[in-house]
């Protein structure tokens, strides 16, 4: 058994795609799945088929554990905590940062070195340059095996020794994808009634998001001061320009539950006297638990 081995348990699409990039990087790699045929083109690549999950735990130093949920990792796992002592364990579910945290507990009790982590990645990108994958938990285990990682995507990135900060990060960054998305949605909804197709919008979309990432660069400056100079433009600004879009939407016979929802948070920091601030001063809307 080398350093350089590893195991993959589950073998969904997700399973699939880490397993075939850590064989494509040639790494020794044996995989495991309730379902056996999910691993046949994985074989004929090389992988090492393994009979039990215990069988594939035993086989390498670390063991990459990929399956549907938290409940489903601990049903893969809760049977393995002996054959684990003293390997690294990493979580690629998605999941809670609670959960993660009661994952690591699990493991420390068993003496099993664990790092969450989250695949920002679809399956079609696992192994590219246009993956990345975050981990946290012991530095020295990530660093260890941080050179096996990297060949699950070239953005791989350790964040910190909190297990519950890949996931923290993870569901923050599918919130700015949702975000984005149903935005973009909107959008073509909108332009759809002038009978504007959506791949005629699309790079006016892609464009504009670019041109807001800068926003999001100078805003977390703002956000990290607590400071929302006006450098832009005014709450009370954006706050008419959300009213042309409701209007619109209205006109247009189009859902606004979206822009709606917007104005209803503008309208709380109006209310508290921010209209002349910057558009980062939302923040504090956002760090306040809902009524």
């Amino acid at each position: 058994m080398r350093d350089t081995d590893v195991t993959v348990l589950g073998l969904g699409l997700m399973g699939q795609a880490l397993a075939g990039a850590f064989l494509k990087d040639g790494h020794a790699t044996t995989v495991w799945n309730r379902s056996a045929g999910k691993a046949g083109r994985l074989a004929e690549q090389g992988a090492v088929l393994a009979s039990s999950a215990r069988d594939a735990a035993e086989a390498s130093p670390l063991v990459v554990v990929c399956v549907s949920d938290h409940t489903a990792v601990r049903a893969v796992l809760d049977p393995l905590g002996d054959v684990l002592a003293g390997r690294v364990l990493v979580n690629l579910t998605s999941g809670t940062s609670e959960q993660a945290r009661a994952t690591a507990e699990w493991a420390a009790e068993r003496g099993i070195t664990y790092l969450d982590g989250a695949i920002m990645a679809i399956p079609q990108v696992v192994g590219t340059a246009d993956a990345f994958l975050l981990y946290s938990g012991p530095e020295a285990a990530y660093e260890a095996h941080e050179p096996t990682l990297r060949s699950l995507g070239a953005g791989t990135t350790y964040l910190g020794a909190d297990h519950g900060l890949s996931s923290l990060y993870d569901v923050a960054l599918l919130g700015i994808m949702w975000g984005t998305l149903n935005s973009f949605l909107h959008g073509a909804a909108l332009l759809g009634t002038a009978k504007v197709e959506a791949t005629t919008f699309a790079p006016f979309a892609n464009r504009w998001i670019e041109a807001v990432t800068g926003f999001v660069s100078a805003y977390a400056g703002q956000v990290d001061q607590g400071a929302y100079p006006a450098l832009d433009a005014t709450i009370d600004t954006h706050v008419a320009t959300v009213d042309h879009l409701i209007h619109e939407s209205e006109a247009a016979g189009v859902n606004t539950e979206l822009p709606r929802l917007v104005r209803t948070l503008a309208d709380r920091a109006l209310a508290e006297g921010q209209g002349g601030l910057g558009y980062a001063a939302m923040i504090e809307q956002f760090r306040r638990p809902s009524a």
